[in-house]
């Protein structure tokens, strides 16, 4: 089935320079729609990535505090 889509002038503009040779308008889509999917599967690592330090990093310091909450090696 094909459906018409209304665009602006300046996204029409914006399309067929990313067109190359005889791509049709369907194709840049779909190569965007790809691009973006790909940037967020990216993005989600990133964060996994980032929220996995920071746990690693939350523990050490867990640990440190731990130690000196065992005050019998206090002198006092």
């Amino acid at each position: 089935m094909v459906t018409t889509i209304q665009l602006n002038e300046n996204v029409k503009s914006a399309l067929d320079r990313m067109k190359t040779n005889k791509e049709t308008y369907e194709q840049v889509i779909l190569n965007l729609m790809k691009i973006a999917e790909k940037c967020k599967k990216e993005q989600e690592q990133l964060l996994i990535e980032g929220y996995k330090e920071m746990a690693e990093e939350s523990l050490k310091i867990t640990k440190e505090f731990e130690s000196i909450e065992n005050l019998d090696d206090w002198e006092w």
